[in-house]
């Protein structure tokens, strides 16, 4: 209510019953039905987050999210990995930034390097150590076949002779790109595995 420099209200009290009340009377008239309750929120929230899956597919994500590595023998492709580590190339976006020093901690081994047969039980050892679900990745020419030393009478050609390899990155050394794109091809063979038995 407004008053003037007198002290004096401008406005009557009876003008201000008037308005009062029309305003009153109008919320009335606009009031009659029942406002509902705005739960429409609580639905989109609901909707947001329900999330449908398969079981397979919720038991892969976090082995495949988080996969922790150990190395065996990198020889010349260290390079390349400690290049696939480091701030350009980026291993920590697939939850690879630590390097197992265990391989009970390491769901994931990439062999790179010569392997000879007299350290080929070590690798057996390390790989039997390492938990389930495991899997290799064989990096470099010399992890694939034995590279330019396959054709030596002390040479594995090939991790694959004694572990079982899940992906190859072929080169001499691999590129940080080649060994991520391996990586990469290990998620979506891990997101396709099943717990349904087959038979």
């Amino acid at each position: 209510m407004e008053v003037d420099s007198h002290g004096k209200f401008i406005y009557s009290d009876t003008d201000v019953d008037r308005t009062e009340g029309q305003i009153v009377e109008e919320l009335k008239a606009n009031s009659t039905g029942i406002i509902p309750d705005p739960d429409q929120w609580l639905e989109e929230d609901l909707r947001e987050n329900i999330l449908l899956t398969s079981v397979d597919a919720l038991l892969n994500w976090g082995p495949r999210s988080s996969i922790w590595t150990a190395i065996c023998f990198p020889a010349c492709c260290a390079f390349e990995f400690i290049a696939a580590n480091g701030p350009r190339f980026d291993l920590a976006r697939f939850g690879m930034e630590i390097l197992r020093a265990s391989p009970r901690q390491a769901d994931l081994m990439i062999t790179a390097g010569t392997l000879t047969w007299k350290m080929a039980p070590s690798i057996k050892k390390v790989y039997d150590q390492m938990a389930e679900p495991k899997w290799v990745i064989a990096m470099g020419a010399c992890g694939i076949s034995g590279g330019i030393f396959r054709s030596s009478y002390n040479v594995v050609p090939g991790y694959n002779h004694i572990v079982p390899v899940d992906v190859y990155v072929p080169g001499c050394p691999p590129r940080p790109e080649a060994l991520i794109y391996g990586i990469q091809m290990l998620q979506d063979k891990i997101a396709k595995r099943t717990i349904a038995k087959k038979g």
